[in-house]
């Protein structure tokens, strides 16, 4: 056995002896550095913390259920968290830290948030939130920004490669006009879509302020989506309304699909990608998702009970109503997108270039109203498709009125309205006219909106009515029109039949009224199937009294015959004739009688050759 040299030997026990050394000095380097990154990463909580402090002190209280992030200590069993970047996307800036999900938190998974037994403090701070907001603004702020929701999608809507891959759908811009918005509410809509949409997908927020008057809407918020490289704030120096807010915001999106939401929504999973996908396969596809119910008293998120599509009536009130049997035979899936005549207006994806080519909304639309039949109109007859996507589900809180004052003495949905009829409906104008007493008033000049039409060479109305929205009753088919008149003598005013025809006046009795010739309430078609009928709302007598009952086109208790000679009212199953009460106060059906001048009805406009 070879025997080492000595000086061999003492080099290797050098050796030895040394990498223990450098080991000792690489853990001290690595304990250093560690020590540094935890510093710094103390440093970024506390300044995201500072943010969050800054904001709550400003508010005057923190807002409840707001998760406070921290850093794991070593009693924790663990120190580490992992999120689940689908539900949570890493922030574009490290300082911005997303709250984990309390699944027991108020709110979570959209549950319902109800306060029994308020004491009087906590009453008054919840009433003072439905003044300012018209929803439960004192339950909002109980709920986290990033609350978590079902997923409210069809199977068929999760299969992969239903949408074209993200790379090769649009980015959009997310304009969210707002006015004096509840703060929870808006941050909640902004952290939706932030939450919920693929990063390369979602280009901008444009955050448009219409002339918000409360301070937690002013430098506050400024403060607060700083952090936040894509929102962008954009501020209207006066108050301009809904319709002129989008259009300013649209002047600043950047992206090639405008995206509008109001704000307050809530995005649920999965949002996105079908809208873009309709409009990556054609940019002339405009779509909306469907709207889930947002209560609001309790903010449960509530999925639509039925696909419905869009609708209106000769009031030129946007309606709903259920999927003709003609676009169900089209589709072969029911979560497959489905064509409605119109669109409610407030959420909906538009590529930006067709936007503008179909002129944008009208300008000289003051405020709001009407903007979304005209977008309905013009897309489909400007070689559009109007399209409701069952795979998007965004909430809304429907409020049961408008927390806004605005300037009186300007009815600006019949001044739109009106512009409307002028510029898209034709010779149908005429219909929508006879409902509002043919009182046009000053309407300003529609000139340039006219010459839009020309120039984009876009379909007539009868050709949309008799595509489109073949379901709406024509008042020119109508046998008689106009108000039903009492034409009794010598007792006094006449009276005609007066009722409200909305969702909220069916299955009550139908009203008398002292005729004003003004239409509006008083306004009723009879169509040839024997209805006497206002759009959807038809009267309807079983029994007891006369009643407004959705018209079914089964005749039965809606069959009535009219007799323009004799001023009669003669209903079929019954047998019996309309009567104005001794009293005028109330509708009966009596046994019909030549003699009782009770039974003498006429109606403003008849039709004998129709009849």
């Amino acid at each position: 056995m070879a025997i080492l040299p000595r000086r061999h030997r003492s080099n290797i026990i050098k050796v030895l002896l040394l990498v223990p050394v450098i080991w000792l000095i690489s853990v001290a380097i690595n304990m250093r550095s560690e020590k540094i990154d935890k510093e710094t990463l103390k440093d970024d909580l506390v300044q995201a913390e500072t943010v969050k402090d800054v904001i709550e002190t400003n508010r005057g209280e923190p807002i409840k259920g707001f998760p406070v992030t921290k850093e794991p200590t070593n009693s924790e069993e663990n120190p580490t968290t992992t999120i689940n970047e689908k539900e949570h996307p890493k922030p574009e800036d490290p300082h911005v830290i997303v709250p984990p999900v309390d699944p027991n938190a108020p709110g979570e998974m959209g549950k319902p948030v109800k306060i029994d037994n308020p004491d009087k403090e906590t009453k008054k701070k919840i009433d003072k939130g439905w003044q300012d907001n018209a929803y439960n603004q004192y339950v909002s702020d109980m709920i986290s920004l990033h609350r978590s929701l079902p997923d409210q999608r069809d199977q068929w809507c999760r299969v992969p490669d239903r949408n074209l891959p993200v790379s090769q759908l649009p980015a959009t811009s997310v304009i969210v006009c707002f006015h004096n918005e509840g703060w929870t509410a808006l941050l909640r809509t902004v952290h939706s879509i932030i939450d919920r949409s693929p990063p390369s997908l979602l280009e901008q927020i444009v955050l448009v302020d219409d002339a918000s008057t409360q301070d937690h809407l002013k430098k506050e918020l400024d403060i607060y989506v700083s952090k936040y490289p894509k929102i962008k704030i954009v501020r209207s120096p006066e108050r301009v309304g809904l319709i002129r807010a989008r259009l300013l915001g649209a002047t600043h999106a950047s992206a090639p699909v405008l995206t509008y939401l109001d704000s307050h929504c809530e995005c649920a999973e999965g949002w996105l990608e079908p809208l873009l996908d309709r409009i990556a396969r054609n940019p002339t596809n405009v779509v909306c998702p469907v709207i889930d119910i947002i209560n609001d008293d309790t903010l449960a998120y509530q999925k639509s009970s039925y696909l419905a599509v869009g609708g209106f009536d000769w009031n030129l009130v946007f309606n709903w109503h259920g999927v003709p049997q003609h676009e169900k035979d089209r589709r072969s899936h029911h979560a497959e997108p489905v064509h409605s005549p119109t669109m409610a207006g407030g959420l909906f994806s538009i590529d930006k270039a067709f936007f503008e080519k179909l002129g944008a909304y009208d300008s000289g639309f003051d405020i709001w109203g009407g903007e979304n039949l005209e977008i309905s109109f013009k897309t489909w007859m400007c070689g559009g498709t109007l399209e409701i996507v069952p795979c998007s589900h965004v909430g809304h809180i429907f409020r049961k009125r408008s927390p806004y004052k605005w300037r009186s003495g300007v009815n600006v949905l019949r001044r739109n309205s009106i512009r409307l009829a002028e510029v898209w409906l034709d010779d149908h104008k005429k219909y929508y006219y006879d409902r509002i007493g043919n009182d046009l008033g000053n309407y300003g000049d529609v000139s340039s909106r006219k010459q839009l039409r020309e120039n984009l060479q876009c379909k007539s109305f009868k050709w949309y009515l008799d595509n489109i929205f073949p379901e709406l009753f024509i008042p020119g088919d109508a046998v008689a029109s106009g108000e039903i008149r009492n034409v009794r003598k010598g007792h006094g005013a006449e009276m005609c039949i007066d009722s409200a025809a909305k969702k909220g006046d069916m299955h009550k009795p139908v009203g008398l009224y002292p005729c004003h010739n003004q239409g509006g309430n008083q306004y009723w078609m009879m169509s040839k199937q024997g209805e006497i009928r206002r759009d959807e709302a038809c009267l309807d007598f079983a029994s007891k009294d006369v009643i407004l009952f959705s018209c079914h086109g089964g005749g039965g208790n809606q069959h009535w015959e009219y007799s323009h000679e004799k001023m009669r009212l003669h209903h079929v199953v019954s047998k019996k004739c309309l009567t104005l009460s001794e009293k005028k106060d109330k509708l009966t059906m009596e046994a019909c009688d030549d003699n009782e001048d009770r039974q003498n009805w006429k109606f403003q406009s008849f039709n004998s050759t129709i009849s």
